[in-house]
């Protein structure tokens, strides 16, 4: 009879640690820390790790996929993400995480300056992880810009 609770308070936990792990992720970017971003992709898996930043192509491999995160954390003095919608769906060892990063960065100081100037921008990222024995990892992340309107074309519409 506590099969169904059980089973319950397993998926339940398998969410958390899940939750856990996008995280420690995003933790791991804002602090600038690669050393723990990479403990948190799948080891040896150079050829299905794959990786979309905004505006780039697809990156596959592990290697390439942590080139560019070390790449962005030389270049990026400062990053910040407010993660909303976080909803996460799960089937066996696979977890599937889709949230909106509402990213907060700076690049490097101007003259005089102590940091540079500060940049929003709006991203929807899907994040798969797999378990392993080491934990949930990253198998594949994919962040894709959000187009907002900038109030020109109301501008342009707008009677003289």
């Amino acid at each position: 009879m506590n099969e169904p609770r059980d089973e319950h308070a397993s998926a339940a936990a398998d969410i958390e640690a899940v939750e856990q792990a996008n995280t420690a992720f995003y933790e791991a970017m804002e602090r600038g820390d690669l050393e723990t971003l990479s403990g948190l992709w799948l080891p040896g898996e150079d050829l299905t790790v794959s990786c979309v930043h905004p505006g780039w192509p697809v990156l596959s491999g592990r290697g390439e996929v942590l080139r560019s995160y070390a790449l962005i954390m030389a270049n990026t003095e400062y990053i910040q993400f407010f993660l909303t919608d976080v909803q996460v769906a799960m089937t066996g060892d696979t977890a599937l995480v889709t949230c909106t990063e509402n990213i907060l960065s700076g690049g490097p100081a101007e003259e005089g300056s102590s940091l540079g100037p500060l940049v929003g921008q709006l991203v929807v990222a899907t994040n798969v992880f797999r378990r392993t024995p080491d934990g949930w990892k990253l198998w594949s992340h994919h962040g894709s810009p959000v187009l907002t309107e900038t109030g020109e074309e109301e501008d342009e519409e707008s009677p003289s």
